[in-house]
């Protein structure tokens, strides 16, 4: 019951703002396609093919991540510290695995919406991206994964600033490093494998993957899963002494 009243929560809130949600959630892809895309990469190859076909899935894996981090770790951040919100959930019958769950699958939710955006104006303009199940379990396992960072880092930072921070210092240079826009192997040899650790790089590898042995087709989501438990665990235990 409590679940289903916090995934009700938000989709009031999605319904509310579905326009202002949709419109955001397209600028930055979008700006990315016209600039990397259509515009610098116009003509180019990489990745074995088209630059364009290359980067749609880098673009797909980013917006997931960036659409499902935002939606959970400034809504958290926010009820925390400036609408005070989030002591009635902490005072309500209700288990904090359950909180935490129900708001880390909402924004798992907001960022496949986001994603499944991208997709269709890619298939709009007839560029070509391969959807299958694999990919889209990459899709839903980035979603989990930045959500339960979102709503980690909504509980622990202290400032809204600070959460405007860990966006710029962690988030940013992951959407721009972990295979988004340049395969890996044009990375040096030691950052390369570093960044190869980050759960993006995981997704963008994944969301590309064409008849790779089966040995990279399993790290890759057990690596995100990895990640999402660790997480969401580190998240729900921070909650627990928040209340």
């Amino acid at each position: 019951m409590g679940l289903a009243a916090i995934m009700w929560q938000e989709y009031v809130y999605f319904k509310r703002k579905f326009w202002s949600i949709t419109l955001g959630s397209m600028i930055s892809p979008v700006l990315y396609l016209i600039a990397f895309g259509w515009g610098l990469g116009g003509g180019m190859h990489g990745g074995g093919g088209d630059y364009i076909n290359f980067i749609i899935p880098g673009i797909v894996g980013l917006t997931t991540m960036t659409a499902s981090f935002s939606a959970i770790g400034n809504s958290i951040n926010i009820s925390r510290l400036y609408e005070k919100t989030f002591e009635e959930f902490m005072v309500a019958p209700l288990n904090m695995w359950v909180y935490a769950i129900g708001k880390v699958v909402a924004g798992a939710f907001r960022g496949l919406y986001s994603g499944w955006l991208i997709i269709l104006l890619a298939l709009v303009f007839r560029t070509k991206i391969d959807i299958h199940p694999y990919f889209v379990l990459m899709m839903v396992l980035n979603c989990l994964t930045f959500s339960a960072i979102g709503f980690t880092v909504g509980i622990l930072i202290k400032s809204h600033a600070d959460m405007a921070k860990f966006s710029n210092f962690i988030i940013t240079p992951m959407a721009f490093l972990c295979g988004t826009f340049f395969p890996l192997a044009k990375m040096p040899f030691l950052l390369k494998n570093l960044i190869w650790l980050l759960p993006l790089t995981q997704t963008s590898l994944g969301l590309r993957s064409r008849g790779e042995n089966i040995w990279n087709r399993t790290m890759h989501p057990l690596i995100l899963v990895l990640y999402f438990g660790l997480v969401l665990v580190l998240g729900v235990h921070y909650c627990k002494k928040a209340e």
